[in-house]
């Protein structure tokens, strides 16, 4: 089975331009983020599924609406954890469907709650990504036109950077004066070594 890599981090640390330098040297990169948004769109029994878990419609429109969702499940533990019980499942099995079709070195999930979702025994290393918080803070006002108030909102329903880090093999420092394209390259050759042996 081909290695897998999981890559980690709290909203606004850069996991994604991480991944963009993972995937410039030739690896392939599942979003599970994108992927959870494409199977609400499209998977017509999961948006039943979760209508009855909030109880109205967030597909009023056509397609999820994501800001009254995040709305509501980001004020209620307990609903939040009810929607990643119904989405977590699928997007996990889309990946392990999409890792078979790979070929390459190996592959890498990028997921924002790997830990929380149960990914972690999808892979076979995990890579925390951190940034200072107001820096994340501030990149997430700034890309997704966020209050200040939701953004840490979010940050207050994920896994903190202690957390993270004390559970991962790899980390990369994504603060605004930090380089790294240097680590991401370090981390692609440990791993490439890993595989050959």
């Amino acid at each position: 089975m081909i290695f897998r890599l999981g890559v980690t981090g709290g909203i606004g640390s850069g996991k994604s331009t991480v991944c963009r330098v993972f995937n410039a040297l030739g690896i392939p990169v599942f979003s599970a983020d994108e992927e959870a948004k494409h199977i609400m769109d499209n998977e017509y029994d999961l948006r039943g599924a979760l209508n009855n878990v909030v109880g109205f419609d967030l597909f009023s429109s056509g397609e999820l609406d994501r800001i009254r969702m995040a709305s509501v499940i980001f004020n209620d533990n307990s609903m939040l954890a009810r929607v990643n019980h119904l989405v977590h499942p699928r997007v996990l099995d889309k990946f392990d469907s999409w890792c078979d079709q790979q070929d390459a070195d190996y592959t890498i999930l990028e997921a924002a709650i790997l830990f929380e979702a149960g990914a972690d025994d999808r892979v076979d290393k995990i890579l925390a990504v951190t940034a200072p918080i107001e820096e994340r803070v501030n990149r997430v006002i700034e890309r997704n036109k966020m209050s200040r108030d939701q953004v840490l909102e979010r940050v207050k329903n994920q896994m903190s950077d202690e957390d993270l880090l004390a559970r991962s093999d790899y980390h990369i420092d994504n603060s605004d004066n930090s380089m790294i394209i240097p680590g991401v390259i370090e981390i692609h050759n440990i791993i490439l070594d890993l595989i050959k042996r």
